[in-house]
């Protein structure tokens, strides 16, 4: 009756183990979570700062870029898909198919405020515009934080995804569904071209 009664007890201790290994790594992917949702919605602040920036940029422009209606045109339409693509992707950070269409459409803004910018550096009189230069400062110490904020989302969707993918957590992950993160990458056009050199 002894040893049944320590055998018992060893079974009790071993499942009150297994239970609190269980509730701690419950609650260690919920924190990791909820970092990573976090730092996106640090993003979500500093991309809205900078779609409130884009229509005061293009009102200021307009005068004097009464030839590149188009350009002003595409840039409030990637404003506009944008700020969608981010409407959904705040609801769920770390969705993949809400990220990847993020990162596209911040491409795709980022490439027509670069040419906004190249277009503003032929037109004088709108490049020495004190207003269009307060925006164009503006918007790029905005893309700096947007920069800043994506590499900490990153970092916190790296920490989750490796804390999920590790034994013996990825069988709480799997048995709870924590799903993994996806990474915020914005591709531009220049970075993946090898830099031209001319002799």
């Amino acid at each position: 009756m002894g040893t049944g009664l320590i055998f018992i007890g060893v079974v009790i201790l071993l499942g009150f183990f297994v239970l609190m290994f269980v509730i701690g790594g419950y609650n260690a992917l919920v924190t990791l979570r909820n970092r990573y949702k976090n730092a996106y919605s640090q993003i979500d602040v500093q991309l809205k700062r900078r779609y409130d920036l884009i229509p005061n940029l293009v009102e200021t422009a307009k005068g004097y870029l009464q030839h590149e209606r188009g350009t002003l045109e595409a840039l409030i339409l990637a404003r506009n898909a944008a700020v969608t693509a981010n409407t959904r992707a705040a609801q769920n950070p770390g969705d993949a198919s809400a990220m990847k269409e993020i990162s596209s459409a911040e491409s795709a803004l980022s490439g027509v405020i670069s040419h906004l910018f190249a277009l503003a550096e032929a037109y004088p009189n709108l490049k020495a515009n004190t207003t269009m230069m307060s925006l164009m400062e503006e918007l790029t110490s905005t893309e700096n934080k947007v920069s800043f904020a994506r590499q900490a989302y990153n970092d916190a969707v790296m920490t989750y995804n490796t804390r999920r993918e590790v034994f013996p957590t990825n069988l709480i992950a799997t048995t709870f569904n924590f799903g993994p993160a996806e990474l915020f990458v914005i591709e531009k056009a220049e970075q993946k071209e090898a830099p031209k050199v001319a002799f």
